[in-house]
């Protein structure tokens, strides 16, 4: 039996790895992921297949169902760049909004508080991260006193997001009280939905089906207490016609074990404002990489400036590319980002593209005195918030939410808070001992598996 036993696990070990090969060479990646994924598995194929079959997915294979959208009207005067998310599988901009910026962490709360107590009929929340602090005990406690009037309460959480110390009782209160509570692709649920890579980044809360609270915050002190060590971040609360979008993608969320959830009946969001908005989510459940190729398709067609925010910066080759030569072409291209983040990883992958982008003419602006956590895009008349970072996690990974507005309003709020952002930034790029860029190198290798 040995001389079999010999013959058998490598011959095991071979045709695994050519398995995981052939489902990387078929994915979407990078030549520098591909690559990277396929030296580890030919190297080490019984360290790395496992090791795939838990970080490896994209779409393919990664067992989630795209998002039912409802659909939305046609604008007779749709801005080009939302027919162009719109051709790649997004929903339609709709006009008929209201979005109200909330930039200090105390009008966020304030803004959050308001939003619960007001829900008569239902409340839906879905978070990446909710801390057993003041800011988390406080949110859930609000939730089962809402449950406990009779209010729907549904709640959906990441559950590597989760895995932070999070506010056990209150859970269970709010269980008690009838909330209901789900953890976003458990780990016990691998292969099939239990992917630890891909984790559902995706922020919001949604009052009687017709209000949002969105953006960058997490439920924790950092992100909503208006201490001096609070993050900066941006959040907004929207209604309108657009509602429906994020509707569509809580329920897709919520039913992700279900392969045929039962749809809600449509009642359209009447209009509120004269916001023109456009929902494009980013995730395992689009088919496509919507948000990922629009935003290289509308860099690379601005006219007059790119205007970034974000805490981390490890973008892809191709959006790296797209602000590289933006800057080269002469727009105004801005990239504000942390002095220093909360993750030592991404901070030491982006030295590179910011030399690069530097070198480009692109200004590089470091947010000193706390983290910056917002992401913001303004690109030429169009501007965004969500909870998309401008790197390859969010753009290929992650479940994202990028809400684009098309309207001068919306636009100028969003301008005011990145000039109020900039007066408490230094421009330009630290200087780096040659050990450091050599660390800064290595990790940009790893970029597309980090």
């Amino acid at each position: 039996m040995e001389p079999v036993t010999a013959y058998l696990w490598p011959l095991l070990g071979g045709l695994l790895a050519a398995g995981a090969v052939i489902v990387v060479l078929e994915q979407r990646r990078s030549p520098q992921s591909a690559a990277l994924w396929i030296v580890f598995i030919v190297t080490m194929p019984w360290v790395a297949v496992p090791f795939f079959v838990i970080l490896g997915f994209r779409k393919r294979g990664s067992g989630y169902l795209p998002i039912r959208f409802k659909g939305m009207p046609r604008e007779a005067d749709e801005h080009p760049v939302a027919e162009t998310f719109a051709r790649l599988g997004s929903e339609r901009a709709t006009s008929g909004n209201r979005m109200l910026l909330h930039g200090p962490p105390d009008r966020a709360w304030a803004s959050l508080a308001a939003l619960i107590d007001e829900a008569e009929e239902s409340i839906d929340a879905m978070f990446y991260l909710l801390a057993n602090d003041e800011t988390g005990r406080w949110f859930v406690r609000r939730l089962t006193e809402k449950a406990r009037e009779g209010v729907r309460v549904r709640l959906n959480l990441d559950w590597f997001g989760g895995m932070v110390p999070r506010p056990r009782r209150e859970l269970r209160a709010l269980r008690r009280a009838g909330g209901q509570l789900r953890w976003f692709s458990p780990f016990l649920r691998m292969p099939e939905r239990g992917h630890l890579n891909l984790r559902n980044h995706r922020k919001m809360v949604i009052a009687d089906r017709a209000r949002v609270w969105f953006g960058g915050r997490n439920i924790a002190d950092e992100y909503l207490r208006g201490s001096p060590d609070s993050w900066v971040d941006l959040t907004a609360t929207v209604t309108g016609p657009v509602v429906q979008t994020f509707i569509d993608v809580f329920e897709a969320g919520w039913d992700i074990d279900n392969p045929a959830p039962d749809v809600p009946p449509y009642n359209p969001v009447p209009e509120t404002g004269t916001a023109v908005l456009q929902m494009v989510p980013a995730g395992p459940d689009e088919p496509s990489d919507a948000l990922h190729d629009g935003l290289v398709n509308t860099i690379h067609r601005a006219r007059e400036r790119v205007w970034v925010a974000t805490p981390y910066y490890v973008p892809t080759d191709a959006l790296d590319q797209a602000l590289s030569v933006a800057a080269r072409r002469g727009l105004d291209v801005r990239l504000l980002i942390p002095d220093r983040s909360n993750h030592l990883t991404p901070d030491l992958a982006r030295g590179s593209y910011l030399r690069s982008l530097a070198h480009a003419g692109g200004r590089i602006l470091r947010y000193a005195g706390s983290n910056m956590h917002a992401k913001v895009l303004l690109i030429d008349d169009v501007g965004m918030i969500g909870t998309t970072n401008f790197d390859t996690r969010s753009m290929l990974l992650n479940f994202e939410l990028a809400l684009f507005a098309y309207d001068s309003g919306s636009r100028r709020a969003l301008e005011e808070w990145f000039a109020e952002a900039e007066t408490h930034c230094e421009e330009g790029i630290r200087p780096v001992s040659l050990p450091r860029r050599v660390i800064e190198g290595v990790f940009r290798l790893g970029a597309p598996i980090l």
